[in-house]
């Protein structure tokens, strides 16, 4: 795909709990002057539960709604969901692509111990996140191939 210079850049970042995302995004915001978001921390803002599936599942549909319009503006997102299967990243991807954006995808990941460890210290999951818990994760993570990167655009800055 072409790297579409300025204008409007769908930025997924997809990855596990404790690869990164978080980090790799706000860096992604800050460089690229976007708009970020992140379901957890607006659950958090509004003291719901990150465990409420039902809710995270309408906090992100309305975050794409707010997305979409920043992309008809011209404005460059970064979607920090995690993104775990490739239908969704399809069909955010189909999505900005019908606006005219260019969409970009960044993978992190890191070994199950590490992710453990990252997120033990973070300590702001409740109840904590068990080794169990991330593996059972990771078997149900679908990985970004070489085919599916290639149908994004290059980045504009890692």
């Amino acid at each position: 795909m072409s790297t579409h210079g300025s204008g409007p850049r769908l930025i997924i970042v997809c990855g596990l709990p404790g690869a990164g995302k978080t980090t790799l995004a706000k860096e992604l915001e800050r460089n690229l002057r976007a708009v970020r978001l992140c379901p957890d921390e607006w659950m958090d803002e509004l003291t719901i539960d990150v465990w409420d599936e039902a809710k995270r599942t309408r906090i992100e549909a309305l975050q794409w709604k707010l997305g979409r319009q920043l992309l008809e503006l011209g404005q460059a997102i970064v979607i920090e969901w995690g993104t775990w299967g490739r239908s969704e990243r399809d069909a955010l991807r189909i999505g900005a692509r019908a606006l005219g954006a260019a969409v970009e995808l960044h993978y992190v990941s890191a070994p199950i111990e590490v992710l453990f460890e990252r997120i033990q210290r973070r300590g702001v999951e409740n109840p904590p996140i068990s080794r169990e818990q991330i593996q059972q994760w990771a078997n149900a993570f679908d990985v970004p191939t070489a085919e599916e990167m290639q149908l994004y655009d290059k980045p504009l800055k890692a």
